[in-house]
């Protein structure tokens, strides 16, 4: 009878305690935000093409400049939930936040 050789199998979170850290570590909660952020500026960026609008008017909807919104579909960590709040209404596009604890 021949011997199977078990492969070992990692869920995604052992993986990032192995080389990001533990939650609750710094190191870990900003990977877990960045990635939040880049998330949320994809979906942005993918909300606005859709609706057929340049990063240039999203900034005149909300009064910013293209620039600023360059760097919020970039996933800029650097963003309050209001910006976020009015860019959403600007693409008239709904939006909900989950608090977990």
């Amino acid at each position: 009878m021949k011997k199977q050789n078990k492969i070992k199998t990692y869920t995604l979170n052992e993986i990032k305690d192995e080389f990001i850290g533990r939650r609750g570590t710094k190191r870990r909660e900003k990977y877990e935000y960045d990635l939040q952020m880049d998330i949320i500026g994809g979906v942005i960026k993918e909300v606005r093409k859709k609706k057929k609008m340049t990063q240039e008017e999203l900034g005149e909807k909300i009064g910013v400049q293209k620039a600023q919104i360059s760097k919020l579909e970039n996933g800029s960590p650097n963003v309050t939930i209001g910006t976020l709040k009015r860019v959403f209404v600007a693409l008239d596009t709904r939006i909900s936040f989950n608090v977990q604890m």
